[in-house]
């Protein structure tokens, strides 16, 4: 039996200042703010890095094409929270 490792929104957050070399801190990203848009203001190209990072990472398998991507990476919380349930590392 493994013990589950969890996976905090802070961790995340870090993730991607990192990986999207973003010119702010993790602690300024909202938990519940939208990543996309008038959010955090990232893009398409930001989300396939980010979806990159996180498979390097977690082992999350994100495609592009998922119905499901608006919801999964709607905030910092609903990626943490989808990281959480599907995450293989």
């Amino acid at each position: 039996m493994t013990a589950q490792i969890e996976t905090t929104e802070h961790e995340v957050a870090q993730l991607i200042v990192d990986a999207l070399h973003l010119e702010m801190t993790a602690d300024e990203i909202a938990p519940d703010a939208p990543l996309f848009g008038e959010g955090l203001g990232l893009d398409s190209i930001d989300a396939l890095e980010l979806a990159l990072a996180l498979s390097r990472t977690y082992g999350v398998d994100l495609k592009s094409d998922d119905a499901r991507n608006p919801r999964i990476f709607a905030s910092l919380r609903t990626l943490t929270g989808h990281i959480e349930a599907h995450r293989t590392r």
